[in-house]
This record gives structure tokens, C-alpha cells and sequence, in this order.
């Protein structure tokens, strides 16, 4: 998002990682946050980014890079979230319990930034991406208006397994690939870089409206590949193509961070280890949606035990 996301371009906007051990967490590591909209802006054709706050983000703890956390949103027929329990031991279980209208939807997200005002109130922002009704985050996304509030499982420390950005300390390149749902963590990781990093990023977006100005310290280059149409496999093998074709810098260690589309992000890193001969050890890779697959489908998956591997998704 991403969260979500922080943002899907099929069946749900959201950054499917949720698995059984995320969805629920160490309590020492995260927990329950009430947000509340502040504000929202329009980023481009398809992003929208929601800012929120509430008292309890005080004690909230991004760790930055992409940093996700699960937001539960209302039902269509509500205004706010309302949660039967918030109890670490109990919560999902009552929310699984509760009719399918009226239970909140659950979706990851990326935090795109968290801040303190000069007044002292924490802020943080989590874009989203719209297309239209067709998914709950979406409606509920284009809907937002101050006031609004929602529930979310975030981190009470910065240092926690969500962010899964971590590449070793020897790193002298980066490579990126994400599409419109894994952008909003791929700007934050961007941000956050040194100077003296060497980055070559590709990312796919749907509009040409969508390229968004990104800012990094890093020393980047940055290409789009605007879809303007195109799905799976055909989407997939655009982009494998677009990479085959880019000539990398030389790197005695590189990091290769992938995140988006399951089939996509699985290519493409069939790409870089086959034949760009990366290390698989030093590629992230993560799965935030699959095509043709809604989230509650994907979380179904985790908590039977079917989605497993050192990614919550690379087996999708």
C-alpha cells in the first residue's frame, strides 16, 4: 500500500503478506492502534494517501523501509471499526466469529511515513490504490473522510519482522522491482538510503499518471514501465523482458529487493538468480496479491499451513 501497506491492481488493493504468525503477533512486538482520518490527498490516477492519527500512535513504532501493518476496515453499511475483542489471545478468534456482513475486512499495508507535528501529535501516512469498488480497501479508500476511524495491528518497536528490507551490510548495489501496490514501501526504502548506495529500480505502474516523484539521497536510476492495459501472463513477461533487456552496473555484492504481483515478483526472480547469477540468499522477495485471488482467500491459505517458505507468499 502495505500495508497494506502501506496498496492491488486485481481483487484487493491491499499488500497481501498476512500470514498466521503476522495476523497474529507478538504481543512484545505489536499490538492494537486506533486511527482516526485526519486528511487525504490524491497522488496520481490510481494513489491516494491517507493520513492518520489518534492518541495511540504515540506509542507506535515504524521501523521504516517497508514497514507493513494490518489495518482492519469497516463494512460497507458502518462508518468506524468496531472490533468484538482487542485481547492478544483472544481477538481472532472472535473476529473470525463474527457474520461475514459485518466483519471487518482485514488488509496489510505499508506505513509510508511516520512523524511527529511541531505540536506533538503523531501522524502517518498510508497510501492506498484505487480501482473503484471492486475491492473493500478501495471502496473504503475512496470514501475516507476526516473523522473516519479504524482499527490496525502495527508495531510497538521499530525493530520487528515486518520489515523485511535487510540487506547486508557488505551491499554495493540495489536492485528494485515493485508495481503499484508494493511503490508506496518502495519510496519509503528510497528515502531512507545513503548517498553512496547505487540503486536501479523498475517500477509498474497502470497510468502514466502514476509515476510519482520520487525522492532518494541514493545514487538512482529509476525507470516506469507504464501497463496502460495487460494482465498476467502477458503483464509478466513485459516486465521480465524490460529487465532482460537493462544492463546492470557491476556489484560484488548486490541486494535485489522484489515486491508486487506473486507470479510477477516469482519471475522476475527466476530472472536475477538464473540469469543474472544473484545469489538467491541475497534476494527479498515478496508476494503482496495474487492474481485472481482475494485477500481472505490468501489468509485462508496461511492459516491452513498452505502458504509457506521464508516469504509469507513465495509459495503463492
Amino acid at each position: 500500500m502495505t500495508a497494506t501497506a502501506s496498496a492491488s491492481a486485481s481483487a484487493s488493493a491491499s499488500a497481501s503478506e498476512a500470514t498466521a504468525s503476522e495476523a497474529v503477533p507478538a504481543a512484545a512486538h505489536f499490538r492494537f492502534f486506533a486511527l482516526e482520518v485526519l486528511r487525504t490527498r490524491r497522488l496520481g490516477h490510481s494513489f491516494l494517501r491517507v493520513t492518520f492519527g489518534g492518541e495511540s500512535l504515540a506509542g507506535f513504532r515504524s521501523g521504516g523501509y517497508d514497514q507493513s501493518l494490518s489495518l482492519f476496515l469497516p463494512p460497507a453499511h458502518e462508518e468506524h471499526t468496531v472490533l468484538p475483542s482487542t485481547d492478544e489471545d483472544t481477538w481472532f478468534g472472535a473476529w473470525r466469529a463474527m457474520p461475514d456482513a459485518d466483519r471487518p475486512v482485514m488488509r496489510s499495508y505499508t506505513v509510508r511515513e511516520q512523524r511527529r507535528t511541531p505540536e506533538g501529535a503523531d501522524e502517518v501516512d498510508i497510501d492506498f490504490v484505487l480501482h473503484g469498488d471492486s475491492s473493500p480497501a478501495s471502496y473504503w479508500a475512496g470514501r475516507a473522510v476526516t473523522g473516519r476511524r479504524i482499527m490496525a495491528i502495527g508495531p510497538a518497536v521499530a525493530e520487528n519482522k515486518s520489515v523485511r528490507f535487510q540487506p547486508p551490510a557488505a551491499t554495493d548495489a540495489l536492485l528494485m522491482y515493485a508495481d503499484e501496490t508494493a511503490l508506496p514501501a518502495a519510496a519509503a526504502i528510497l528515502e531512507r538510503l545513503g548517498s553512496d548506495v547505487r540503486v536501479s529500480a523498475w517500477f509498474e505502474v497502470p497510468h502514466a499518471d502514476d509515476r510519482l516523484d520520487l525522492t532518494t539521497p541514493a545514487d538512482a536510476e529509476i525507470h516506469w514501465i507504464v501497463r496502460e492495459g495487460g494482465a498476467g501472463k502477458e503483464r509478466t513477461e513485459r516486465v521480465v523482458e524490460t529487465l532482460r533487456a537493462a544492463q546492470l552496473p557491476a556489484a560484488e555484492a548486490p541486494y535485489v529487493w522484489l515486491a508486487g504481483e506473486a507470479g510477477t515478483v516469482r519471475a522476475v526472480r527466476r530472472h536475477v538468480v538464473q540469469e543474472r547469477s544473484i545469489d538467491r540468499r541475497a534476494v527479498r522477495f515478496t508476494g503482496y496479491w495474487r492474481l485472481g485471488a482475494s485477500e481472505e482467500e490468501l489468509l485462508a491459505e496461511a492459516y491452513s499451513g498452505q502458504a509457506a517458505s521464508e516469504d509469507p507468499t513465495s509459495a503463492l
